[in-house]
């Protein structure tokens, strides 16, 4: 399709939507009856008696209805498959070729970025979503769990670890009535509105927003983009911390082992997880020295582990064959190293990832 024929097809489509609110009113009017007379239309609507003909007049133009000019004139409904196939046909044929000259903007040259559509904050927690690898924590509404729930039963699919906070608690659906292991290793719900909607992907890819962005507030509509690692664990910290630890239902949670090896981009879900595990780990942990700031790779035997049930602290000890490394997770200070990536094996630390 050349340039013009794009321009003179979003011409005709915006042209055969382009109604006001009286032709809007009488046309829904018809559809519902499906014969009316002009008087019948305004006692039906507010449209005045005077601007009805008018009204249905522009309607015939168009194709929506169909003038019987008798007396008194009858205005009757057209099938809206027909009334709109053109249409159906241009709308299609026109997103193709939009589709087709779209160009993705390029979004990972920003550490952090603000965003206040409402569509571009769900299309980014959807990507979010999609990112993950290994592990996916969220916070979502009811709402946006059934409006993500085939991604999520994808990454579940793959073996992604996800933890699903869902606010306000009173709406989230019954355990007997949704599977919530189909899309999430845990779900808890929690009380009130006020908790933002979150999307951390593996520790890093993340996006903060508050509830009325989502429901198109004007008064605070907002939401953070983090494409770094540093940043983004600060989401994954505060969602660690501060929601997930003050949730006041757990609505589900797999019971089941995960194989080995295991990926981690958060210490409290590695530690949380390991406590019931019985026999030798390994551990693969990169990050950097807690004093230096320079990289860390550390391999081996995991000798003890550090958890308060509040999860607000947790942290491992790893011995290397020569010494004992205690592990924390990011911005640790009394630990010797900051994980930025964990990996758990069975019989031998895991190969890290290149």
């Amino acid at each position: 399709m050349s340039s013009d024929d794009l321009r003179v097809t979003m011409k005709r489509v915006g042209d055969r939507f382009d109604l006001g609110e009286y032709e809007i009113d009488a046309y829904l009017a018809v559809m519902e009856h499906g014969t009316l007379t002009a008087s019948e239309i305004a006692e039906r609507t507010d449209i005045p008696q005077p601007r009805v003909y008018d009204t249905v007049r522009s309607l015939s133009d168009r194709g929506l209805v169909e003038l019987r000019e008798s007396r008194p004139m009858k205005i009757m409904a057209v099938d809206p498959g027909d009334a709109f196939s053109d249409v159906r046909t241009s709308l299609t044929d026109m997103i193709d070729e939009l589709e087709a000259r779209y160009t993705a903007p390029a979004r990972d040259t920003e550490a952090v970025s603000l965003v206040k559509s409402r569509s571009t904050i769900l299309r980014y927690v959807e990507e979010v979503i999609e990112a993950a690898e290994y592990e996916l924590a969220l916070s979502l509404t009811p709402e946006l769990l059934e409006r993500y729930e085939d991604e999520l039963a994808a990454q579940r699919a793959n073996g992604v670890s996800i933890d699903l906070l869902l606010t306000p608690g009173r709406d989230a659906p019954s355990p007997d009535e949704f599977e919530y292991l189909d899309v999430c290793t845990a779900a808890r719900a929690r009380r009130g509105i006020t908790t933002p909607v979150i999307a951390v992907a593996d520790g890093e890819y993340s996006i903060y927003a508050t509830q009325d962005a989502i429901r198109d507030n004007d008064r605070d509509r907002y939401g953070v983009i983090f494409n770094r690692s540093a940043l983004g664990f600060l989401i994954s910290g505060f969602f660690g911390t501060v929601l997930w630890t003050t949730a006041m239902e757990t609505l589900a949670e797999d019971g089941t082992d995960r194989p080995f090896p295991r990926r981690y981009a958060s210490i409290r879900r590695c530690v949380k997880d390991l406590l019931d595990v019985e026999g030798n780990l390994y551990a693969t942990i990169e990050g950097r020295d807690v004093e230096t700031g320079e990289s860390r790779l550390v391999k081996g035997r995991i000798v003890d582990l550090s958890f308060e049930t509040n999860e607000e602290v947790a942290g491992l000890t790893v011995d290397t064959g020569d010494r004992r490394v205690e592990i924390g997770g990011q911005v640790a200070a009394y630990e010797a190293v900051e994980a930025h990536e964990i990996r758990i094996g069975r019989n031998e630390p895991p190969a890290p990832v290149r």
